[in-house]
């Protein structure tokens, strides 16, 4: 019976699986199961360890403990052997940064040590996921890695408690857990402490409530890993085969991506409207005598109480004359008051969006400047290093009272009791799937005036910081109060009652009456803010009074398609659909510009060729994956892992039953791609060959221009991007470039004769220098001297304060 089932197991003889001969269950000393036999080719002996069918029905025997033997203490001559006695306490925590910072605050009897990140991961060779066994991972410590896990080995075994200080998420909950298990620590002697903002109380508060780590959180982020590792170590190779070499795919950026390549699809199929609208600029008749007349704007609201129809301008120009030649009455107008509510304090996202539109940062930038903040930064304290801002990955608007109270305090003696409001305001989070029991973020202490701040921040930094100090003071601080009037215009023949005229033109306007929280900030282009904010309507306007018609504006108008992604409405878009996590927003928007899925240009996200390619193929074959809703529903799945409602091998396994049968299917039926089945000539005959036409390529790096003679004929060159202006030199053009990072520079076409550089736009140029432009409003002229000018950015050196002389960055070298 034993040899009708075939079990395989390897031989090290053959160096290969080989079916077992003769295979025997057995149970080895320690109750495990095992399998003993003979190679069917070689006859060597083959032995598997393992629960195999051959083992059912055989009887488990009793497993007793066996008393541990004792060995014998090696003598050294004239040394007796000493118990190594423990003293002190172990924090760990992530960054050395981090580590300098809190090591001040501990003082003596503590040592502080950093893991540098995550000690250990999935190998990058394999899958490193046991699908068959439950989806057991298969972690390693990288090279790199073990002397930092040695030397945390080393001091865990001489403190007498150790503390695990990572970041209060899942993420720096599983490096916890990596942590201990990798340096061997003991779960007796090894405790889990949070902190969300790194400053003394709140370490030393942390300090008196240690805990176990929680293997729930654990849970959910190993689950996640083992779904994105699922997903790409399977989709990537698929990519490879059908489409081409060096591509990828993953769980959560192919459907960032796949909102990028439908929007710009929406914009490519969207037909433009014609409408026209018209406005009048009108006075008060009393006023008709002085020379400076003051008008006002009045919009055209309704026709014989319809809205108006104008389509075209043949609807707008029959009414143009008979507006001119009509009366104009005011027949009502209302006075009020509006307030208008200050915005929550930062989130992840709010915080990545404001960055973007306020100070022009991209996501992974605004990450990494707060990070900085987060972790401590030299203010000439006697603290040393002070934290500046709490954690900056959360999804909770919601503030500590003690913040609250600070903030109040701050306000009413800068401000005024006004400005207080009489309760402190909550907020509620937007975001779908809001689960972190965080603090917004926020300035760890509004006492920290930006200004006073500046001498020891970065340019970066300072603007950053500023930027989240405002946002956090004006959310504790009283509404603004605007004044408002509503005027109602009726048009039509003098002889007829106002109320009966055809043409309805309304008017308004508000002006600020009480600042409040505008005192210290306002939200880039505010969605609250109503038309005519900016129109100044008169105060002392009167029902009944007439108003003089100064001048009528038709426009026309056409509708315009939504606007393409930029990196900050892409991370708003990711959270309202419950798609990824603050943690993860930055990463997901830098990869899909890494992989060449989509480029940035002015700010705003275009897709490629590739990337539209790859989402039309995984959307057909793997339409559940690529589905928002599917995306959101797995965060939501992960949520209920980290509450404990929900085991993780069963959510894996639901995942992986339909994605295997998906993935077999679309290998076998997916014909292979060529992304190159339309030529794009370039309209040059090549200059090496001479018998070739140049044509547009797509490289490893992105487009360049080769012969179509290849590969007989080899001869390449950089696809030049024109700004339109020369050079200062002789013969020259400016264009764009890239740095090996991928970063956009502009450059002399006569690179490297001429090495002028310049991380601005260059608009115009003369005989004697380059005008570039600085920001929208501002421009600079570089005059030209002998040497060309290099305008690259330098390396502000409070940026990389903290850091070893070998992690200084010097001027990005191009490519």
């Amino acid at each position: 019976m034993a040899n009708d089932i075939q079990i395989e197991g390897y031989c090290l003889k053959c160096k290969e699986h080989r079916v077992f001969k003769d295979p025997a269950p057995e149970w080895a000393s320690n109750g495990t199961p095992a399998l003993r036999g003979k190679c069917s080719v070689c006859d060597a002996n083959v032995y598997k360890r393992g629960m195999t069918p051959l083992h059912e029905g055989l009887e488990k025997p009793e497993i007793l403990p066996q008393p541990k033997k004792k060995k014998a203490a090696k003598k050294k001559k004239g040394k007796t052997s000493k118990t190594v006695r423990r003293s002190g306490t172990l924090v760990i925590v992530e960054s050395p940064a981090k580590a300098k910072t809190i090591g001040k605050y501990l003082g003596k009897g503590y040592t502080v040590k950093s893991s540098v990140g995550h000690v250990r991961d999935l190998l990058k060779s394999r899958l490193s996921v046991d699908v068959e066994n439950g989806f057991t991972p298969e972690y390693r410590v990288p090279n790199e890695k073990r002397p930092v896990v040695k030397e945390l080995k080393e001091a865990a075994s001489k403190a007498k408690e150790i503390y695990l200080a990572t970041d209060p998420d899942r993420e720096g909950e599983a490096i916890a857990w990596h942590v201990m298990e990798s340096a061997e620590m003991e779960p007796e002697r090894t405790q889990r402490i949070v902190f969300h903002e790194i400053t003394k109380p709140a370490v030393q508060a942390a300090i008196q409530e240690p805990r176990e780590i929680d293997m729930k959180r654990v849970d959910a982020q190993q689950a996640r890993r083992i779904l994105d590792r699922l997903v790409g170590y399977n989709l990537s190779p698929l990519l490879w085969r059908k489409v081409r070499g060096r591509l990828s795919a993953g769980r959560v950026q192919s459907v960032a991506l796949r909102l990028v390549v439908e929007r710009e699809r929406e914009i490519d199929a969207f037909d433009s409207v014609e409408y026209w609208s018209v406005d009048a600029d009108v006075s008060q008749n009393k006023y008709a005598n002085q020379k400076d007349r003051s008008t006002f704007k009045a919009k055209w609201h309704k026709f014989e109480g319809n809205n108006p129809e104008l389509n075209s301008e043949a609807d707008v120009l029959p009414h143009l004359e008979t507006l001119e030649k009509s009366t104009w009455t005011i027949d009502e107008i209302k006075m009020g008051t509006r307030q208008r509510k200050p915005a929550a304090p930062f989130t992840t996202s709010t915080l990545q969006q404001e960055a973007s539109r306020k100070l022009s940062f991209g996501t992974q930038k605004a990450m990494r400047i707060a990070q900085q903040l987060y972790e401590g930064v030299d203010i000439g304290s006697a603290d040393g290093n002070v934290g500046l801002i709490t954690y900056m990955r959360t999804d909770s608007v919601t503030v500590s009272k003690l913040a609250q109270d600070e903030a109040r305090e701050y306000v009413g003696s800068r401000f005024g009791a006004d400005y207080v409001p009489g309760t402190p305001p909550s907020y509620k989070s937007k975001s779908k799937n809001a689960q972190e029991a965080h603090e917004a973020v926020r300035p760890t202490s509004v006492m920290r005036d930006p200004k006073a701040m500046k001498e020891f921040l970065s340019r970066d930094q300072h603007r950053l910081y500023t930027l989240i100090w405002q946002r956090f003071v004006g959310s504790q601080m009283s509404p603004a109060v605007y004044d408002t009037v509503r005027a109602e215009i009726m048009v039509g023949e003098a002889s007829v009652a106002p109320k009966k005229r055809p043409y309805h033109f309304r008017s308004t306007g508000s002006s600020i009456k009480f600042m409040g929280f505008l005192a210290v900030y306002e939200e880039t282009a505010p969605t609250d803010r109503p038309d005519g904010e900016e129109n100044r309507v008169p105060a002392d306007l009167e029902s009944g009074e007439a108003v003089d018609l100064i001048k009528l504006i038709p426009e026309q108008h056409f509708t315009q398609p939504p606007p393409r992604f930029s990196e900050a409405t892409l991370v708003k878009t990711m959270e309202e659909e419950g798609i990824g996590r603050p943690s993860t927003y930055a990463s997901i928007v830098s990869t899909i510009q890494n992989r060449g899925y989509v480029v940035k240009e002015e700010r705003r996200l275009y897709p490629t060729e590739v990337g539209a390619t790859v989402t039309d193929l995984l959307v057909e074959y793997f339409p559940d994956l690529l589905s928002t809703n599917f995306t959101a529903r797995m965060e939501d799945e992960l949520d209920t892992i980290a509450g404990g409602d929900k085991e993780w091998v069963p959510v894996i396994d639901g995942f992986w039953g339909n994605f295997e049968k998906r993935l077999s299917h679309a290998d076998e039926v997916l014909p292979k791609i060529n992304l190159n089945t339309v030529k794009e000539y370039v309209g040059r005959d090549c200059e090496e060959c001479g018998e070739g036409k140049l044509l547009y390529r797509q490289g490893r790096f992105g487009k360049f221009i080769g012969c179509d003679n290849f590969p007989q004929c080899r001869f390449t060159e950089q696809v030049l991007v024109l700004t339109g202006v020369d050079c200062v030199c002789e013969g020259g053009q400016l264009i764009e470039r890239k740095t090996k990072k991928g970063r956009t520079f502009f450059g002399c076409s006569r690179y490297p004769e001429c090495d002028f550089t310049s991380w601005k736009k260059p608009i115009s140029s003369d005989a004697n220098g380059v005008t570039v432009q600085v920001n929208k409003e501002k421009t600079m002229y570089i005059p030209h001297v002998s040497k060309p000018v290099d305008l690259k950015e330098k390396p502000e050196k409070k940026e990389t304060k903290g850091k070893s002389k070998k992690g200084k960055k010097v001027a990005e070298k191009v490519a």
